[in-house]
């Protein structure tokens, strides 16, 4: 997979916030060396958050994330600092990005140094313990010995917080700027594997890709192309295959295949031509366990039998796309659960970064994979669900359950089955 086919959500997520005219698409572009975000000296150019997908070597394939306007006024300005906001549940590093020539000596003298802006947002990152960095910019317009005593100022009154300098117009300071990134980039305590774990060299998995007319045209879905590139970099082999020739490639492959991962839809026909005795899965299950909590949301499921005439119940999507005709999240799901059930649900649906703050007013949350979220916006997504004492549980789980094979579909998975079986 190349630099530009890395999924958004296998990104280093970068998130820059600031006032106004602070100059954070400045800064975009000197970090990246490219025109990607709009300057304008207009105040609030910048409405919602944007993302430009780079790579800053050595951290690898990155994201950045140009935010709205920390101090933007009004009714709509308080929606779009509430978008931005909503970026601190998928932020890696942020950089907190101020105008040298706009501090005021009451905002230098104050415990900080900080604006009111600044200690907003500076206070939320440091309750979620994410790494920041301080970035006064424009310093092209202020002498560079006054710059220095600012930044020594700032460093003085927040510890080991970096501070950075930078002119994004004379493109001074952006390289100490992305030594500072480096540093603060919090080391992976583990690796992020869909299946490569599961699998060793030369093990052979076979993958059934339904091809209908719900699927893209020329080109397989995110969580297939992952799926296939994973067993790649684990050294292990891909057959891919559709529900019609599946009982002809297991024969032919006949006592070597290791697993089977299907399409959580075709899961019913998938189990009925797979034998007992080779493991299945869908790509749904391994992307709740490689970006979720697997056994938080297997947990989830339960739900379902507790759900009354009348419950509210929200599925939710991370990305954005064209709905077909049987689209999974509005029309198959909807169905299969009312026919599970035979409950009158009222049915929500949400998509992309429009996942509600408030799950009080649902009884379940159905989540997709996540195959485009990052991993920790995901995994606060399941966090909201249990804090709030809102069940949530993910398509390919829903679909096994109610298929009557949720425990053939998490036997490869020995500790989330375990738990099953208590």
């Amino acid at each position: 997979m190349s630099l530009h086919d890395t999924p958004r959500g296998d990104r280093v997520q970068i998130a820059i916030f600031g006032r106004r005219n602070a100059g954070k698409s400045s800064v975009i572009n000197g970090i990246t060396g490219q025109q990607l975000a709009i300057v304008s000296s207009v105040r609030g150019t910048t409405t919602d958050p944007v993302y430009k997908a780079m790579e800053i070597l050595p951290l690898g394939p990155c994201m950045l994330i140009d935010t709205p306007g920390l101090d933007d006024e009004g009714e709509l300005g308080q929606q779009r600092v509430q978008k931005a906001m909503q970026v601190l549940n998928r932020t890696d590093i942020a950089l907190v990005v101020m105008d040298i020539n706009q501090l005021t000596q009451e905002e230098l003298s104050s415990s900080r140094g900080l604006g009111k802006w600044e200690m907003e947002i500076v206070s939320l990152l440091e309750e979620k313990k994410l790494p920041y960095i301080l970035v006064l910019n424009q310093a092209d317009r202020m002498q560079a010995e006054e710059a220095e005593k600012l930044r020594l100022r700032l460093v003085e009154k927040n510890g080991d917080v970096p501070v950075a300098v930078v002119s994004a117009l004379e493109k001074t300071g952006l390289e100490e700027l992305k030594d500072m990134l480096i540093a603060q980039l919090p080391e992976a305590d583990h690796q992020l594997h869909i299946l490569g774990d599961l699998v060793e060299e030369n093990d052979i998995v076979v993958l059934v890709v339904p091809v209908d007319s719900a699927a893209p045209k020329g080109r397989l879905i995110m969580p297939q192309q992952q799926t296939i590139r994973d067993l790649l970099d684990n050294h292990a082999v891909a057959v891919v295959t559709q529900v019609p020739a599946l009982a002809m490639t297991l024969e032919r492959l006949k006592g070597q295949v290791k697993l089977v991962v299907t399409d959580s839809q075709a899961f019913g026909e998938v189990s009925a031509i797979v034998p007992e005795d080779i493991k299945l899965t869908s790509f749904s299950i391994l992307f709740a366990r490689h970006k979720g909590n697997l056994a938080k949301l297997v947990e989830g499921v339960n739900q379902v039998e507790h759900l009354k005439d009348g419950d509210r119940v929200l599925i939710a999507e991370g990305c954005t796309h064209r709905r077909q005709c049987d689209d999974i999240g509005t029309v198959k799901i909807p169905r299969w659960l009312k026919e599970y059930t035979g409950k009158e649900l009222e049915i929500q649906t949400c998509s992309g970064t429009e996942f509600p703050a408030d799950l009080s007013p649902y009884a379940l949350v159905i989540h997709c994979g996540g195959c485009t979220l990052p991993e920790k916006e995901m995994k606060h997504r399941i966090y909201r669900g249990e804090e709030q004492g809102v069940p949530i549980v993910n398509y390919g789980i829903f679909i096994a359950y109610v298929k009557g094979i949720l425990k053939r579909s998490l036997e490869a998975f020995p500790a989330v089955y375990g738990l099953l079986e208590e």
